[in-house]
């Protein structure tokens, strides 16, 4: 039965009712173990880094010597897409290439549309990866009213046509990945189940239990979105669901599809992928960005690397026992719903998440200060301006501010040092509150650390909003469980999450704080962020974007252009990294589109479904032009794409010109 966190007492089985009946230390997911090639995949080895080629697969040369860059990067499972039979066959010539050179790690060949190529590939590499949404079905936006009996045919037409792959993949000792895109689920599971994570699920069950049929188990399943937060409800279901069905535990490919480059993909990767880690999900896991593949590879390690020794330096977290009868779990692990709170200032209630800034290391807070946290003071004409990542509230400990805030943003002092501003908030700690010191009369502050469970009794339950720490290197864990006790004492304040992370540099708190804050919002727990890096001042805008971007990727406020990207492969039929770049160049100031710039045409319309315009190749520099999930412009010639993209928001009337500031 798959474990997520263990008790001395008891195991928690994922389980909405069940979830949080026991939270005491990090604990991997029991799988069985999978063989590609030499290489073993599952709980008893290492979480496996792997990545997918960006060339032409019939470039042999140059698959190879990309592959090879991957291999020395890190890369343990290298993927090359086989979109027909040409390719199939000539990942012989790569994996020979690739073996003459004394590389022997195993290839992974991608299919999509195509079982004669899937069919081929197995008998030449270690692993096939199918998509069972376009396996065996062709997706043409229908809705369909299937009997039980037309469903259960549908079915038997599946197997017929999956079956030939299983039982070559069980002849040649091949392994197999069942990977459903969120994107790309047929119609028929969509007219089943709907765009659903349950969907996503029984779309690879349905093919999982073929194989369990034929005693074919040498397999690793995915369930992978850009919607972070469709991601890991399914895979928290998947991993249920195959405890309830009786299926043999298998290991789990992590991955968010079309993350997107720089920052924002590294931020939206950890989001989703360490969201399961720390769950205790996840035994392969591939990082999306678009950017050359090796690239990928130092993230993937990164996000991998904190669980190698978290079960023995994690500090013990107090079980949780549910106070109700029922002992039912404070939260529904598989569906998001925000935790229900008092709205205190613009803290809270139908609030969105506030972004609250730590300046209080620095003896001395200028106007020019604030520019890193997106407000800007225009001398000219002798007032501020704000971008779309200016930051809420600025606390500064003991220090005030000798000039006039900007009407976006709200000071936040030690309480000893407040002298009753009301347009200065005080920040106390439990004890001082339940002292004499003067209290605001609308909204007060209170710092805590995790440590201090026993005292959530004493929280006040009105004009508070809580600013909650943890110093335990299970801190994702630490918070949610404190937040399940809010939940059982009805305590309903609203919560700031603040993080603070030493000796780490850049791109590790843009992994780590994603990953610890981002669970939480994903779980419905969080009001506020506050980041951190103690004894370092000039890392500010670095914290206030990383913020921004965690509440973006968790889809918890939404305050810039989200684009759906893919990361390229040998489908695609234009320059991504590049045409990324020049859209983001011109559209970057959209607060609120989303935009899918997706290479070709098998995961694209279907990545990008929540998408509000997209960018899709159809051919050698023919591009098509979506609205939503309707094409409007069709073969547009790629050198003029991204005008005509850009008159079809302004047609919309979703254009606005950019706004200078200096």
């Amino acid at each position: 039965m798959s474990r997520i966190f263990q008790s001395p007492n008891a195991h928690l089985i994922a389980d909405g009712n069940q979830y949080a009946r026991s939270l005491v230390s990090y604990q991997r997911r029991e799988t069985i173990p999978v063989q590609i090639g030499d290489l073993y995949l599952g709980s008893d080895f290492p979480i496996r880094i792997q990545s997918m080629t960006t060339v032409d697969t019939m470039d042999t040369q140059g698959s190879i010597e990309q592959s090879i860059r991957m291999i020395d990067a890190g890369c343990e499972l290298v993927r090359i897409t086989a979109p027909s039979v040409k390719e199939a066959q000539n990942l012989e010539n790569i994996r020979k290439g690739l073996r003459a050179r004394g590389y022997n790690t195993p290839i992974v060949a991608d299919i999509h549309f195509t079982p004669n190529a899937a069919e081929l590939a197995a008998r030449i590499v270690e692993k096939v990866r199918i998509n069972p949404g376009n396996y065996a079905d062709k997706k043409r936006f229908e809705t369909i009213d299937y009997t039980d009996a037309s469903y259960q045919s549908e079915l038997e037409r599946i197997r017929d046509k999956f079956l030939p792959l299983v039982n070559i993949c069980k002849e040649y000792g091949t392994a197999m990945r069942i990977g459903t895109n969120h994107g790309s689920l047929s119609d028929r599971i969509l007219s089943r189940y709907g765009d659903t994570p349950l969907g996503m699920v029984e779309s690879a069950l349905e093919f999982l239990r073929i194989c369990e049929d034929e005693k074919y188990y040498n397999i690793v399943l995915s369930m992978k979105s850009s919607n972070t937060q469709v991601m890991v409800e399914a895979y928290r279901l998947l991993s249920k669901k195959l405890a309830d069905g009786q299926f043999k535990a298998y290991p789990l490919h992590l991955g968010v599809t079309e993350a997107g480059e720089g920052e924002d993909g590294r931020i939206k990767s950890a989001v989703g992928i360490g969201t399961l880690l720390e769950d205790g999900l996840g035994d392969t896991i591939r990082v999306s960005l678009t950017e050359d593949p090796e690239f990928e590879i130092p993230v993937a390690q990164e996000l991998a690397r904190r669980y190698q020794s978290r079960a023995s330096i994690s500090t013990p977290i107090t079980p949780f026992q549910a106070e109700m009868p029922s002992l039912d779990s404070p939260i529904n692990p598989f569906a998001h719903d925000r935790r229900p709170t008092r709205e205190v200032g613009n803290f809270g209630g139908h609030q969105v998440p506030r972004v609250m800034a730590d300046f209080s290391q620095m003896a001395e807070v200028r106007m020019d200060d604030l520019k890193s946290i997106g407000h800007f003071y225009l001398p000219e004409p002798d007032k501020w301006a704000m971008n779309d990542l200016g930051a809420d509230y600025i606390f500064t400990g003991d220090v005030s501010i000798d000039f006039m805030l900007p009407n976006g943003l709200k000071q936040i002092v030690n309480a000893p040092q407040w002298q009753g501003d009301m347009h200065v908030f005080p920040l106390f700690s439990l004890e001082e509150y339940h002292t004499a010191l003067p209290k605001h009369p609308e909204m007060n502050f209170i710092s805590m650390d995790c440590s201090d469970i026993e005292l959530i009794n004493q929280l006040p339950n009105e004009r508070v909003v809580l600013i909650l720490h943890s110093d335990n290197a299970h801190r994702m864990a630490d918070l949610r469980r404190f937040f399940f006790e809010l939940i059982q004492h009805d305590i309903q304040i609203p919560v700031v999450i603040q993080l603070a992370y030493s000796n780490v540099d850049a791109d590790q708190l843009q992994l780590f704080a994603p990953t610890d804050a981002g669970g939480l919002f994903i779980d419905g727990f969080g009001d506020g962020i506050m980041l951190s890096m103690p004894y370092v001042l000039d890392k500010q805008a670095l914290l206030n974007a990383t913020a921004f971007g965690v509440l973006q990727a968790s889809r918890m406020r939404i305050s810039k252009t989200e684009y759906i990207s893919c990361p390229s492969c040998g489908r695609t039929l234009f320059d991504l990294q590049e045409t990324t770049a020049k859209i983001r160049q011109v559209t970057d100031h959209l607060k609120g589109i989303k935009i899918g710039i997706m290479g070709c045409i098998v995961n694209g319309p279907g990545e990008m479904a929540d998408a509000d315009y997209g960018y899709v190749g159809i051919g050698k520099d023919k591009i098509a032009l979506y609205r939503g999930q309707e094409v409007v412009k069709k073969s547009v010639p790629a050198d003029a794409a991204v005008d005509e993209l850009i008159q079809l928001i302004k047609d919309d009337g979703n254009w606005r010109d950019p706004q200078i500031t200096n």
